[in-house]
């Protein structure tokens, strides 16, 4: 796998990944985390989007395909409690469906822990979606972040969670 810097380009691609991770979680029953239409053709999801991936975005790549990606920011989304200090926050992290079970989230994560360090920063927040079975929470859980509150985000319910580098 390797990572590089990406930029408005790849939208396509980021696109496509959050369209086939949406129609998987559809077949779950668990649509309440991004719905169950394609992002694709939602103009309010694709500026989203756009925004994401001018913002900072970093691809891994395995070959010649989009593995996953990354974006982070000094800066928490305006729904995030304030945290009292300098932190790197995760503002995206998406997995090709056909790269799952290849530690890539894993990896991305952990070069969000390099950058913290790499600029004196000491601590990492990421947000998720709180609601179905809670596999979301415990996987970060697993990358080593810690729940820390709840917050409504619209209709909805995240928790963000908490890392130090």
């Amino acid at each position: 796998m390797r990572l590089r810097q990406g930029g408005p380009g790849d939208l396509p691609a980021v696109l496509a990944m959050f369209d086939d991770t949406v129609a998987w979680l559809a077949a779950r029953g668990r649509s309440g985390q991004w719905g169950d239409r394609p992002w694709s053709g939602d103009p309010d999801r694709v500026r989203l989007v756009e925004g994401l991936v001018a913002d900072g975005l970093w691809v891994a790549e395995v070959g010649d395909s989009p593995a996953g990606v990354l974006t982070i920011r000094e800066e928490a989304p305006a729904y995030a409690p304030p945290a009292g200090e300098r932190e790197l926050y995760v503002r995206l992290l998406l997995v090709s469906r056909d790269h799952t079970g290849a530690n890539v989230g894993g990896k991305l994560l952990a070069f969000a822990r390099r950058q913290a360090r790499g600029h004196g920063i000491g601590l990492v927040r990421v947000d998720c979606w709180s609601g179905g079975d809670g596999a979301l929470i415990r996987y970060y859980e697993g990358q080593g972040f810690t729940p820390t509150v709840r917050v409504p985000v619209g209709e909805k319910e995240v928790q963000v969670l908490q890392l130090r580098p």
